[in-house]
């Protein structure tokens, strides 16, 4: 009994000396109470350093705010229908319907289409520039329509006039007629950087003059989907900042503006499955929009410089055949017009354009960017890799005719002719089958006689090296890379390939039948071969 006691006495001792530890070390601050999770303590505040750095956060949105919403406008368009919205014209066999801008812009408000005796309406957003009036916004805003209203922030009404419009930037200048009007300065874009606070302003669904905040979430974005969905757009410029301050159908048209007030962009489109905003918009640059706006105030229409080229984005199979260490760059894919002023100056099919004017060329709309501040006539010096080779060429910048800058939307019979497959050979290291091109499709695609010695695809396995680089109906007309031949014959694909080890890359010249003019649009095309 006396041991058992004894021993209570010795651990209560411990136990005691042990919490006398913890008061002693914690009075000195040598260890603290706590819980095994992360401790969370109720009821504190942020410190006065970070108050005060939200608060001045929250001061400058204010201050852009007030400072900016004067100078925003709202658009009310109409359009006087000239069928019924029952009556859909239609392209052709297969072919979707031309699509209306305005009549697009109505379903993204779910509003019904009216009857054709009553005008179609819809609305936008813009912003002043000019104290005498005049007004920046997008092109599908005010493009087709029949009349334009502008509602300024303190109600007064202006009937606008549309100066000029721009489908291959999708800027537009309108113009009413006041003075002393409120302005927005116009910043640089080239200076915005990703993660940046910034404004978006305009009439969403119906709110006007309605303030959101987000940042830059990209810059340069390329959506040509957007501006060129079925090719007939070519002088298309794709180059857009993409932010995470809400856009909705009716902010089209609105400023996005910096932590400072500028405008660095105009809003015009939403990634959305839906219509509606889903995180991410896109906003022209403001030193592009500007370009154009300078242009269209001028001249009433735009002076723009091209090179004649047809532009793709530079793949991996593209830098390995032209000896690139890096992906990048913008391939020229094909000549528009032909013989235009690339072409003449010694441009091919297949060269990648690394450098233009001095300026590093890392995509497509980069290079597209660097034009559009030229004038046609003026010489621009190109650098391109040739297939291991670096070559160096002027180019006197040319203009397109006026059909070339706004596409020919004629209806036209739509459907390429079917070929025979009689004599189909499949070439496992592509995953596609071919065969000799058809009387009819040369007949057809008015094929030149140099081109009628090709080879037709007529299927691309889904799980083949060529799946989304090669299509059905294409023809295969020359290998560019890694040696130069005409593919007239099967055999000549077979020598082609023969040669080459999986990882190994060949690049093709084919043409793509368009069925809607009626012509085969060559380009150039890299595939890695499979094993």
């Amino acid at each position: 009994m006396s041991t058992q006691y004894s021993r209570a006495r010795f651990g209560a001792a411990i136990v005691v000396a042990f919490v006398c530890g913890l008061v002693f070390a914690s009075g000195f601050d040598l260890t603290r109470f706590g819980w095994a999770q992360s401790r969370v303590t109720s009821g504190n505040k942020p410190s006065a350093s970070q108050v005060a750095s939200a608060a001045e956060t929250e001061t400058a949105f204010e201050a852009v705010a007030d400072h900016a919403r004067p100078a925003v406008v709202s658009i009310e368009v109409k359009k006087f229908a000239k069928i019924h919205p029952s009556v859909q014209p239609h392209g052709g066999r297969g072919q979707p319907p031309p699509q209306d801008p305005l009549r697009d812009l109505f379903r993204q408000f779910g509003q019904p289409e009216v009857p054709s005796d009553r005008p179609e309406e819809a609305s936008g957003s813009g912003f002043i520039v000019t104290s005498d009036g005049y007004i920046l916004t997008n092109n599908h805003v005010v493009a087709d329509v029949d009349r334009v209203t502008v509602t300024l922030l303190d109600k007064r009404q202006f009937d606008a006039k549309v100066v000029g419009a721009d489908p291959t930037t999708d800027v537009a200048v309108i113009k009413i007629d006041a003075k002393d009007l409120p302005t927005l300065p116009l910043g640089d874009d080239a200076n915005a950087r990703i993660g940046q606070w910034v404004l978006a302003i305009g009439n969403p669904l119906g709110l006007n003059f309605t303030v959101t905040a987000g940042i830059v979430s990209a810059k340069g974005r390329n959506q040509p989907g957007l501006l060129n969905p079925t090719g007939k757009n070519p002088y298309a410029i794709s180059d857009y900042i993409q932010t995470d301050a809400a856009i909705n159908p009716g902010n089209s048209g609105g400023p996005l503006l910096n932590i400072h007030g500028d405008v660095i962009g105009i809003n015009s489109a939403i990634a959305s499955g839906t219509g509606y905003y889903a995180g991410y918009g896109f906003a022209v640059p403001i030193t592009l929009a500007k370009q154009v706006m300078d242009d269209l105030i001028k001249y009433g229409r735009i002076r723009r410089a091209i090179l004649g080229v047809v532009l793709t984005e530079v793949t991996p199979s593209d830098a390995t055949a032209a000896g690139l260490a890096e992906v990048g760059g913008a391939k020229v894919d094909g000549f528009n017009p032909e013989t235009g002023p690339a072409e003449k100056a010694g441009l091919e099919i297949g060269d990648i354009i690394v450098s233009a004017a001095s300026h590093p060329i890392d995509q497509v709309n980069t290079l597209q960017r660097i034009i559009r501040g030229f004038k046609p006539g003026d010489v621009v010096d190109l650098d391109v890799m040739r297939f291991g080779q670096k070559k160096s060429f002027r180019v006197t910048l040319g203009e397109p005719s006026q059909a070339q800058a706004i596409a020919d939307n004629s209806d036209a019979a739509s459907g390429v002719p079917v070929r025979d497959n009689s004599a189909a050979r499949q070439f496992d290291k592509l995953g596609i089958t071919v065969g000799p091109v058809s009387s009819e499709f040369m007949s057809e695609f008015k094929l030149t006689d140099a081109e009628k010695h090709g080879l037709q695809i007529s299927k691309v396995g889904g799980s083949g090296p060529a799946y989304r680089q090669l299509f059905p109906t294409e023809v295969i007309f020359s290998e560019l890379y890694p040696s130069k031949r005409a593919i007239g014959s099967a055999s000549d694909l077979e020598q082609a390939l023969s040669p080459l080890k999986s990882g190994d890359v060949i690049e093709f010249v084919v043409c793509s039948p368009d069925p809607n003019t009626r012509t085969c649009q060559t380009s150039s095309v890299s595939v890695r071969i499979g094993n």
